[in-house]
């Protein structure tokens, strides 16, 4: 009898203890994805990332290869539009971001992607975590969910984002991105992720890069034989302001347009459509301003100005009366034919 009892002890003991090691807190498992990060050489991911910015989604197979420390190479597929390829290349060099529709490279001096929200690399999805004091945390049967901040400038558009990981490796499966009313306005679906592949040094390298294009440079018959210019407008712009006035100009590469907005806090968006290249994508342009990730690409923040290339045309958002963050917020909801 007396050993039936110890034995029955024994049980449950072990049951509790075994029951006890399953129920990770968040603390445990956060620790989990430090120290993951920590140990992560190297990593390559393929996501999915569809984007509702404005009035129309717009979808981008992204691949990326990491490799420590600051290697780093993005290349964003547009599937509607191959002409809203990009490439960001992070190397000892610097950070390049290779444009290929319009034949343009430039070159940062900064520490991207460091201090920013990016949802498609592990680090900064963990990072972000690590930030956000007051994160909200739970499980699901398949995944770990985290409820954070996200650090993107014109952040008060998209403040908060959930990032789910899977519960046998950590690994990132899925990331939400939500306005200030809750709704879903970005999802980044992580289809495929390796852990520690051998990436060789040259997969990084600037001249490589620039030389090969891993997305190619559109040729110039085929500049010619795309539509006709269609005029973008912004579908978010200050409460007070609205569009003034459209001047189109033909100039030696092209065509473009100058839509004035007049209110409370006036801007001017200028468009670009190229018939012939004035750059060259091999040399890259030194960038002297702040790199600013606007989902879609990357832009150039200097003197009041916003630069971005999208679909294959340049635009240059210019205002005194706009704040950073606004004009983020207006160049990131520009879309072809969103606001008459």
């Amino acid at each position: 009898m007396k050993r039936k009892l110890v034995l029955l002890l024994v049980i449950l003991f072990m049951t509790s203890l075994l029951a006890a090691c399953g129920e990770e807190s968040v603390d445990d498992v956060l620790q989990s994805l430090n120290k993951q990060a920590e140990e992560t050489n190297s990593f390559k991911a393929t996501v999915n990332m569809s984007m509702n910015t404005g009035e129309e989604n717009q979808n981008y197979d992204v691949e990326v290869w990491h490799k420590k420390d600051d290697f780093y190479k993005v290349i964003m597929h547009n599937t509607n539009d191959d002409k809203g390829n990009q490439i960001i290349l992070r190397n000892e060099e610097g950070v390049f971001v290779l444009t290929p529709s319009i034949n343009k490279s430039y070159k940062f001096q900064n520490d991207w992607p460091r201090n920013h929200s990016q949802p498609y690399l592990f680090t900064s999805l963990v990072d972000d975590i690590n930030q956000d004091s007051e994160r909200e945390f739970k499980k699901t049967e398949n995944y770990y969910v985290f409820k954070v901040q996200t650090n993107y400038k014109g952040n008060q558009q998209l403040p908060t984002q959930e990032i789910y990981f899977h519960r046998k490796t950590y690994d990132p499966a899925l990331v939400k991105v939500f306005n200030a009313e809750g709704e879903k306005k970005v999802e980044v679906d992580f289809t495929e992720y390796e852990e520690n592949p051998t990436i060789e040094d040259g997969e990084f390298d600037t001249e490589r890069n620039l030389a090969e294009g891993a997305i190619s440079v559109p040729t110039i018959s085929e500049l010619e034989a795309e539509e006709e210019f269609s005029v973008y407008y912004p579908f978010t712009t200050p409460e007070g302001t609205s569009l003034d006035t459209e001047e189109f100009v033909d100039f030696e590469e092209g065509e473009r347009v100058i839509l004035s907005f007049e209110g409370s806090k006036p801007f001017t968006i200028i468009q670009e459509k190229y018939d012939s290249y004035p750059t060259n994508l091999t040399v890259p342009v030194y960038a002297s301003g702040e790199m600013v990730d606007l989902g879609v690409t990357v832009g150039l923040m200097d003197n009041h100005s916003l630069e971005w290339q999208q679909d294959g045309m340049k635009f240059v958002l210019a205002s005194d009366s706009l704040t950073v963050d606004e004009m983020v917020e207006v160049a990131k909801s520009v879309q072809s034919n969103s606001m008459k």
